[in-house]
């Protein structure tokens, strides 16, 4: 079965901008340094740097400083993986992607030997069953399983996107996206329902561990450790190709050709992009070799 999705779509920049996942404004507290890698593309005019995120965030972690923070400030623009639209754009967007408009209700769909866990863990989290049933598989596996890494204090608020585009549209460079919101949906809109309804029985299944996953690989990110970030996303991934194919290596491979493409033009470039899409044999850095590109980790 599949392992917890949460910390999969943080490490992969997925699923956290979605209305229902707003969270109340981080309290200040003490910071702890943290160094998460950071790559660098170029060439005679060109510069790219490659920088891993994790979405959702505990207050507290120092990361937007050193070479992190010197790499952001040399650069002309931001991309991130997507940037974010309005909340009545989210909605159309979310309302037409993610709830059925016909057919049977959700729990139908469901194995009958996984109907009762799967209402009993929507009532223990006082979430409305009428309103799953009307879900897809893969939204209501989202919004189910962002529930345990909140009350563990993970926030959208405290994560780098967030960070970044403020400190970009203070120092007035262009921010842009690889994708948009409505294609992020259309990601797991596009999976088929085996692997949806796979998605949810384990999410349902694991929700009691998801919490110590997330906490594994932000541990990994902030000692800028590639490598046990990926064991554990792989480990996230390994049971599903389909899955792994279309949230990891498809999009790793567009992304690689962007950069390329994005070569050819003068100038600094930061990219910052769930961090699971920056480790591992499929990572951007791989797919890059195609291109005859080389990416190289800054030490710092």
């Amino acid at each position: 079965m599949f392992r917890p999705f949460t910390p999969l779509f943080a490490a992969l920049g997925l699923a956290f901008t979605l209305p229902a996942c707003a969270q109340p404004a981080p309290v200040a507290q003490a910071q702890q340094d943290a160094d998460p890698a950071l790559w660098v593309v170029r060439d005679k005019d060109t510069t790219i740097y490659l920088f891993g995120t994790i979405h959702v965030l505990k207050p507290g972690l120092s990361w937007f400083d050193e070479a992190v923070k010197k790499a952001f400030d040399r650069s002309g623009t931001l991309v991130l993986e997507m940037v974010e639209p309005d909340q009545e754009t989210q909605q159309k967007i979310v309302i037409s992607k993610a709830f059925a408009k016909g057919g049977p209700p959700l729990t139908e769909k469901l194995p009958e030997d996984k109907r009762a866990a799967f209402v009993k863990a929507l009532e223990d989290n006082k979430l409305p069953v009428a309103q799953f049933e009307r879900m897809q598989p893969w939204f209501a596996a989202i919004s189910l399983s962002v529930l345990p890494v909140q009350k563990l204090g993970y926030d959208a608020g405290n994560g780098p996107e967030g960070v970044l585009t403020k400190a970009a549209k203070a120092q007035k460079k262009q921010v842009m996206g690889l994708e948009t919101f409505e294609g992020q949906m259309s990601i797991f809109d596009s999976l088929s329902e085996k692997a949806q309804l796979d998605l949810l029985n384990s999410t349902v299944e694991e929700l009691p561990k998801a919490g110590e996953m997330m906490d594994r690989m932000v541990t990994d990110w902030a000692a800028g450790d590639p490598d046990g970030l990926a064991e554990t996303m792989n480990e996230g991934l390994k049971d599903s190709p389909e899955v792994g194919k279309a949230l990891l290596a498809d999009r790793n491979a567009k992304w690689a050709a962007w950069i390329a493409e994005r070569m050819r033009t003068p100038g600094r470039v930061f990219i910052a992009v769930g961090a699971g899409h920056l480790a591992g044999p499929q990572s951007v850095q791989a797919q890059l070799g195609k291109y005859k590109l080389k990416a190289v980790r800054i030490k710092y």
